[in-house]
């Protein structure tokens, strides 16, 4: 788990890097050059834009119909991710009788531990590596739309609700549920891994970075995870409705005793 949980803190610096962020401050415009202008940040922005106009002209109704569509769209990616993230969970216990019976560290031992380790792949028809490749999918897709709201000039120029999009929330409110949407999605997606203390400090750490970050980006961003937040709520629901009952039945009957 803490080799899974640095990989992906690893593909998140290195798409990071290599989506543009000094680019951040940047507007994005039809003249923006680079494939990562051209081919993802720029059509987003367009779509924000043809969507507010579709809309009565609300960037703030556009900003959540983009989010939604965009989440629908890579929902199979995601389903793809749960479900195989579920089944190296299953495997953790005969993975760690492996490891005890070879508990040995001379080559001979690993090289033993890691055929055997391949082998209960290959019975139970788990790949350890496909939950990695939907979130690389994801990544660029992601940090595309994030970057469309940030440069997109037109989103600034407008208010929703009580907020103006190109200016942090005044009241905290979005910066709020931004954390606490983040905090309860996690929450639902590590059910049964409570115990596992990277997994533990990941669920406390990502609320208060996104606060920290909504805090002082503009509430156009903060909206954009508050919807992505929800809709990530309820697709865990589905996903993953067993485990959360189940985890929520043991928890019960834990507290009884």
């Amino acid at each position: 788990m803490k080799k899974r949980i640095l990989l992906i803190m690893g593909l998140l610096l290195v798409m990071t890097l290599l989506t543009g962020c000094m680019e951040y401050d940047q507007p994005i415009t039809e003249e923006s050059k680079g494939f990562w202008n051209e081919y993802i940040v720029y059509p987003l922005s367009l779509f924000i834009v043809k969507m507010a106009e579709w809309l009565g002209g609300s960037f703030g109704l556009s900003i959540i119909a983009v989010t939604l569509i965009i989440r629908l769209a890579i929902l199979p990616l995601m389903i793809k991710q749960t479900k195989s993230s579920k089944a190296m969970q299953a495997l953790q216990p005969e993975m760690q009788k492996l490891k005890e019976k070879y508990s040995s560290k001379d080559q001979k031992t690993q090289q033993k531990l890691q055929q055997e380790t391949m082998a209960l792949f290959q019975k139970h028809g788990v790949n350890p590596l496909a939950g990695c490749f939907p979130l690389i999918v994801q990544m660029p897709i992601l940090i595309g739309f994030y970057h469309a709201i940030s440069r997109t000039r037109e989103i600034a120029e407008h208010n929703f609700l009580w907020f103006d999009l190109g200016s942090p929330d005044p009241y905290y409110i979005l910066p709020l549920v931004a954390g606490a949407t983040t905090f309860i999605q996690q929450k639902m997606m590590m059910a049964g891994q409570e115990a596992n203390p990277q997994m533990a400090m990941m669920l406390w750490l990502m609320p208060i970075m996104i606060i920290v970050f909504a805090i002082n980006f503009p509430a156009a961003l903060s909206l954009y995870w508050v919807v992505g937040n929800l809709f990530m709520i309820v697709q865990t629901y589905f996903i993953k409705g067993p485990d959360l009952k189940a985890t929520a039945a043991g928890n019960a009957g834990g507290a009884k005793k």
